[in-house]
């Protein structure tokens, strides 16, 4: 599930999710470092419901994964903040990918439904600092791993899903 900022990719994936019988994973990478992510993260969670169990894993998203209970569809939300923690720990780009490339690998193992929600922050101008280029490159790049490494890639436009894969 790509896109940009609010084009309805998290409600897309979650609707989703929902539609199937079973227990819910919602795997966060979000961390609430101020009021304002705080709000939003309170916010997203109230929006999930009761059927959803949430796991914060804003580091070792692998990890988190091998973790859940099975029989359980899960959403990621999102790669974006995902890279970006791990670039701001200390990262760098092949870094990120290898991790990318092991994120495939325990989508891959779960043997159940999975959606994975990230932005698409390439498709403007390029940034006029060091650490944005370095950002939207990495991301770029964890992109293409989990694309590649996935049954279905779906694009949203204002709310609107359009199938790439």
């Amino acid at each position: 599930m790509t896109g940009g900022a609010r084009s309805g990719k998290s409600r897309f994936a979650q609707d989703q999710a929902e539609a199937l019988d079973g227990p819910l994973h919602f795997v966060a990478t979000a961390q609430a470092l101020d009021a304002d992510m705080a709000d939003r993260v309170a916010r997203h969670r109230a929006d999930r419901g009761p059927r959803w169990t949430t796991v914060e894993a804003p580091m070792d998203l692998e990890t988190a994964l091998a973790g859940l209970c099975p029989g359980s569809a899960v959403v990621v939300d999102c790669l974006t903040l995902w890279c970006a923690n791990l670039l701001l720990a200390g990262h760098d780009e092949p870094s990120i990918c290898t991790r990318g490339e092991r994120l495939v690998e325990a989508l891959q193992a779960l043997a159940r439904p999975a959606w994975v929600v990230t932005n698409e922050v390439g498709l403007g101008v390029v940034p006029d600092n060091v650490l944005a280029r370095r950002y939207r490159d990495a991301l770029g790049r964890l992109n293409q791993i989990v694309a590649g490494g996935s049954t279905t890639v779906t694009l949203l436009v204002a709310g609107l899903p359009l199938a790439v894969r």
